[in-house]
């Protein structure tokens, strides 16, 4: 008799559905960006944790809200390595998501080749400074990279292009002891 009322079982309950998100969809996948991270704000708006690193010098992460325009990518009380590292970044995203209350949004659009190459010239252009050349490095434009949608590779094949064809506004420094790139934008002309 005790065997009998041990030995049953309830039937196995049917595995739970994955559940969309309801404001990215399961699909959204930016280019050139890696989401490994998703918080609600307190109006249902995501606030996403991403990287876009490839991890040869250490891997960071920006944080971005799709509610509001809120983006940081590095803490500004820190005086070295002010990059985000993981658990920096989800506490960063957290604490914004716990206290912004902006209606979700639409995904920005991915732009086109041509609007994409122009947001990269506008950004060298407007790096420019009058007494000296400026290194540009690609992580600087970690915090547009949910707009701009790219991967390195073809932003890096954008910068060597635009250095090509316009060589006082771009320049190019190889490294002599290993593969290494730098990228310069020029100094501006005196008038």
């Amino acid at each position: 008799m005790a065997l009998t009322l041990f030995s049953r079982r309830p039937a196995p309950a049917a595995p739970l559905a994955p559940e969309r998100w309801p404001d990215i969809g399961e699909t959204w996948k930016p280019e050139g960006v890696t989401v490994v991270q998703r918080y609600y704000n307190q109006a249902s708006a995501v606030v996403l944790v991403y990287t876009a690193d490839d991890g040869k010098a250490g891997t960071y992460y920006a944080v971005a809200c799709l509610g509001c325009h809120f983006t940081s990518a590095q803490d500004g009380r820190r005086t070295y390595n002010t990059r985000y590292s993981l658990a920096d970044a989800a506490k960063v995203a957290n604490e914004h998501a716990t206290t912004c209350r902006a209606l979700p949004r639409d995904l920005p659009a991915r732009p086109d080749d041509d609007t994409a190459r122009e947001q990269l010239h506008t950004w060298v252009r407007g790096a420019r400074r009058r007494k000296e050349d400026v290194q540009l490095w690609l992580s600087d434009l970690d915090l547009t990279r949910l707009t701009l949608q790219r991967t390195n590779d073809w932003i890096v094949g954008v910068l060597q292009q635009l250095a090509v064809d316009q060589p006082e506004v771009l320049r190019i420094e190889r490294s002599q002891y290993s593969d290494y790139v730098s990228y310069y934008a020029r100094r501006l002309p005196e008038d």
